[in-house]
C-alpha cells in the first residue's frame, strides 16, 4: 500500500502536495517524494527514505517550485526499501515522464523482459512502478506528436492496460504536455479526483489515493476515478 497525489494549480504546489502527503502518511512510511514542474517545463525532485516531515526541509521546499506536480509514500510491497526505488520515477524520453504508482503487477517479470528484449529499454530497479512508467512511456512514444492531444494520451493507456496486468493507480506527470491519472480495469486500488476554484478564477484538481488528502486544501470531491478509467489535465 502506498499513497499518491497529483496536484494542479494556478498557485504553488509544493506545500499542498507536503500537506496531502502527511495525511496520507498511514499509506506509507519507509519513503516519500514530490515532483514539480514549473511553467518553462523545468522539473525539480526531492525523494528519500524516511516519513514526510523527515524528507522534506526547508530548502527542499523552497526549491520545489511550479504549479504542478505529484508526490508519493512509499509502502515497499515489490522491489527493495533502497532510496533508488523511492519515487516519483522518471525517464526523459519521451518528453519527460514522472511518475507514481500504488499497486502491484502480477507479470512484471514478464513485461521487464519484454521491456529489455523488444522495446531495448533498461530498467534499474526491481520496482514494478518503473516497469509501469517505461511502458508508458514506450507507447507514448509511438504517438510520434510533440503536442499530442487528449484522445492519443487516453488511446496509449488502453495500451497500458494491454500489458500490465494487476493492481494500479498511477499519476503521470507529462511535462510540458499535461497531468494523467488511470485505475487499472478491475479498480482494485483506490484514487479519488477534487476540484476547486481558485482566487484568479481558474480551477484547481487534485487527484490522490483517499479523499481526506482532498481536505488539506479544500477541494470538493468529484468521486473515484472508475475502475478502467483515466484522467486527462492539460496543461493549457
Amino acid at each position: 500500500m502506498c499513497g499518491v497525489v497529483g496536484l494542479f494549480s494556478s498557485e504553488p504546489v509544493n506545500q499542498a502536495i507536503f500537506d496531502a502527503l502527511t495525511v496520507l502518511q498511514h499509506r506509507g512510511q519507509d519513503a516519500a517524494g514530490i515532483m514539480t514542474q514549473e511553467d518553462d517545463g523545468t522539473l525539480t525532485l526531492c525523494k528519500g527514505n524516511g516519513l514526510v516531515r523527515e524528507v522534506f526541509k526547508t530548502d527542499d521546499m523552497k526549491r520545489l517550485t511550479g504549479t504542478v506536480g505529484i508526490g508519493h509514500v512509499r509502502y515497499p510491497t515489490a522491489g527493495t526499501d533502497s532510496q533508488a526505488e523511492a519515487q516519483p520515477m522518471y525517464v526523459n524520453s519521451p518528453y519527460g515522464i514522472s511518475l507514481v504508482h500504488n499497486g502491484n503487477l502480477i507479470n512484471a517479470e514478464q513485461v521487464r523482459e519484454a521491456l529489455f528484449k523488444t522495446d531495448r529499454r533498461h530498467l534499474n530497479t526491481n520496482s514494478d512502478s518503473e516497469v509501469i512508467l517505461n511502458v508508458l512511456a514506450h507507447e507514448l512514444q509511438k504517438v510520434k506528436s510533440l503536442s499530442p492531444t487528449p484522445e492519443q494520451i487516453l488511446a496509449v493507456v488502453e495500451d497500458v492496460y494491454a500489458r500490465c496486468e494487476g493492481a494500479y493507480a498511477v499519476i503521470a506527470l507529462i511535462t510540458g504536455v499535461g497531468l494523467l491519472a488511470f485505475r487499472d480495469p478491475h479498480g482494485i486500488r483506490p484514487l479519488v479526483m477534487g476540484e476547486r476554484e481558485e482566487p484568479n478564477g481558474q480551477m484547481g484538481y487534485m487527484i490522490a489515493s483517499e479523499s481526506v488528502a482532498l481536505g488539506t486544501g479544500h477541494y470538493k470531491l468529484l468521486g473515484d476515478i472508475k475502475a478502467g478509467e483515466a484522467v486527462f489535465i492539460d496543461l493549457n
